[in-house]
Order: structure tokens, then sequence, then C-alpha cells
């Protein structure tokens, strides 16, 4: 079981030794000009100085906290929403395009309008990135739901239950591994948009706000340092929710 667990973050090492040794080999090969690509060893110098200075970490925490307050948005009204949605075909039917055409367009042209309901605050940026991860997990659950295995739906009708005691017993648990691939698309989609509106619609702090700091002053060992914390930010949150779903919704897939 060890030697197993060891193997797989070994193969897990894989992918970012690679990344780091091709991005040297370049910088070595001046293939690109330093001047645009530092090396990988200066630029986790500048990430490991500016998170010792302190100023990288209240950056991160900034992105992180409007991350997780536009994603609980869009969980505490897309998941019931989504459950009541699914519950009925007609009422999904009849507005399945306005879902799909807002899903379909980009959050970050919705931002003028954000920004003139809402201001030039926190909120602004909070609510563009919740409307954005609220119709993915929307529409994840109501097709969870609308794909529920109808022989278990059928057979708590066949002992008597009711339609209360379905929905909560049988449909919720039914929709919960689609409802999971949403709310993680969900985290990563708002971690995006609120990146990209720290960057835009202008802010004080956060990761967005170092990166755009960054290009204006052409401090590119600081711009590529930014760009990978947030990715470490974005994959650090995908692998709670993995394994969030792998606890919670063990019997996926069983019959």
């Amino acid at each position: 079981m060890q030697s197993d667990r060891l193997t797989r973050y070994a193969w897990m090492a894989v992918g970012p030794l690679a990344l780091f040794l091709v991005w040297y080999a370049v910088h070595l090969a001046g293939l690109v000009t330093p001047k645009l690509l530092p090396s990988p060893v200066r630029t986790l110098q500048s990430v490991w100085t500016n998170a010792i200075s302190g100023g990288l970490g209240p950056d991160f925490l900034r992105t992180l906290w409007r991350t997780l307050q536009a994603f609980g948005i869009a969980a505490a009204f897309g998941v019931p929403i989504g459950i009541v949605i699914g519950a009925n075909e007609k009422l999904y039917r009849s507005i399945e395009f306005l879902i799909d055409f807002f899903r379909s367009t980009p959050a970050t042209a919705m931002f003028p309008l954000f920004m003139i309901i809402f201001g030039l605050g926190d909120f602004s940026k909070i609510a563009v990135a919740a409307f954005a991860a609220w119709l993915v997990v929307l529409f994840n659950v109501a097709y969870g739901v609308m794909n529920a295995r109808q022989t278990r739906i059928l057979a708590a009708k066949v002992m008597g239950a009711s339609r209360a005691r379905i929905f909560k017993d049988v449909m919720f648990y039914e929709c919960l591994p689609q409802t999971f691939v949403g709310l993680r698309t969900a985290v990563s989609l708002a971690l995006v948009v609120i990146v990209v509106a720290e960057m835009f619609i202008g802010s004080d702090d956060g990761l967005g706000k170092r990166i755009i700091d960054s290009q204006i002053t052409f401090d590119l060992p600081q711009l590529y340092g930014t760009i990978l914390v947030s990715g470490i930010l974005g994959y650090g949150l995908n692998l709670i929710f993995l394994g969030l779903e792998k606890w919670l919704v063990h019997w996926s897939g069983r019959a």
C-alpha cells in the first residue's frame, strides 16, 4: 500500500519536473530572450522572496476569499434551483435556451454590465464570478436530476414514498455525482473570473492586481511567479473537491 502511494506520487511529480526541465532548457538555449522568459530558478526565487516579504500572502488570501464567496453564492442558489428545475422537465425545457445562452456567453463580456449595476467595489467582481459559476452549477445539477436512474425512482414510488421523500432521498443522491462535476468546474471558473476581474475591473489587491502590476513594471519573474501561484491555487481547489467527491459520493457507479 505504501509503495503504491509512493509510486503514484512519483508519477504525479513527472509533469511538474518535465515543465521545469523544458523551461530551463529553453532558457539556457536562448530560444526565447531572457527579457521575455526568465529562468525557472529566478521565477521560483521571486515567489519565495515575495512570500517571505509578506506581499504575496495577502494577495493570495484576498483572491481565495473572493473566489470562495463567489462559489458559495453560486452553490447556495445553484444546487436547490437546479434540483427543482431538473425535477420538472417541462420547466427545464422552457428555460433551457436562457441557461445555455448565458452559460455560453463569456463572463468577461458581462463586466461592463455588472460594473454599472454594482459599481467598482469588490461585490461587482464577486457578483460576475458568482453568476458565471451559478450557471455551471445549475446546468449540471439539473442534468443530473433529469438523468437519475428511473428504476430507483419507480421503486421508491412502488414502496409508497411521498414525492418529497423521493425528492430528498432518491433524486438528491442520484444527482450528486453530476453535482460535484458542476461544483469542481464552478470553483475553477470562479477563480478565473475573479483573477481577470482583479486585473481589469480594478482592485487594490489580489493575484490579478499583482499580475497586471508586474506586466506594467515589466517585472517578469514576479509575473510568471504569480501566474504559477494562481495555477497552484486552482489546482489545490480542484484537489479539495475531488477529495470531497470521493468521500461523499463513494457509492457512485455502484448498482
